[in-house]
């Protein structure tokens, strides 16, 4: 059986937990070699690292704080030495505050989710753009959030990141397509990871309220980025897809 990533080398920053963990799962198991990128959890990224090893497939957990340009070219670097190229990056990572009212919410957390959304998604789309020129194109897929449809109420410190990487990724959905490379953005709703209890009333009432009737899982997260790698995706460019249930098509948006 042909799988869709058969050869490809992807970054997934973030990569040690939650979806990021999920994503680099997904696209192992498409015959993807896969960079857990983490910044601090050095032991769970080597474990995601060893589970997508055994998937037939390379993996090396790599360090690199994604705010810190410095770091992610030496990651970009490292990759390079290792793998030969770089097909796909994903943008995941983000950490710390993100939700509040706006009293609450201090000038640190706002810089703090702005360069997560902005400065962090610049240094790596920099860094591996020569790369991914060089081989005649790649893949770069931008992990951003529902909640930027649905403007919801104490998310502005988190929304206010998230809207510069969309904005980001269409802008250089055009700046980058004539060097091959396409830029989308997959955009996730409440998705089931190690955090959540599936078998509480709150995610089980979450679930009913959607179009599809259920909890999505992080996995789904990464058959959308697989999607997005892979030749299937070829002539897209600039998209924005909701991995939500239905429900961001419920509002409109």
């Amino acid at each position: 059986m042909n799988r869709l990533l058969e050869g490809q080398v992807a970054i997934v920053t973030g990569g040690a937990r939650g979806i990021g963990a999920d994503i680099c799962r997904v696209l192992a198991t498409q015959g993807c070699s896969v960079v857990v990128n983490y910044a601090s959890s050095k032991a769970e990224a080597e474990t995601v690292a060893e589970e997508v090893s055994l998937l037939g497939v390379r993996s090396l957990a790599l360090q690199a704080d994604v705010r810190n340009r410095g770091e992610v070219e030496s990651m970009v670097s490292r990759t390079i030495k290792e793998f030969g190229k770089i097909d796909g990056l994903i943008n995941n990572a983000i950490s710390g505050r993100q939700h509040g009212l706006l009293e609450e919410i201090t000038d640190a957390d706002f810089q703090n989710m702005l360069d997560f959304g902005a400065h962090a998604t610049v240094n790596t789309i920099r860094a591996v753009r020569p790369s991914m020129k060089e081989n005649g194109g790649g893949r770069i897929v931008n992990i951003v959030t529902e909640l930027w449809n649905m403007g919801s109420g104490s998310w502005a410190a988190y929304l206010g990141g998230k809207g510069a990487m969309v904005g980001i990724s269409r802008a250089l959905a055009n700046e980058l397509g004539p060097d091959g490379i396409t830029v989308n953005m997959v955009a996730p709703g409440w998705m089931v990871t190690e955090t959540v209890d599936v078998t509480s009333d709150g995610s089980i009432g979450f679930g009913k309220t959607l179009p599809l009737r259920r909890h999505g899982s992080a996995r789904e997260i990464g058959n959308a980025c697989a999607f997005f790698m892979s030749d299937l995706a070829g002539y897209v460019t600039g998209a924005y897809l909701p991995v939500t249930g239905g429900r961001v098509t419920q509002i409109g948006a």
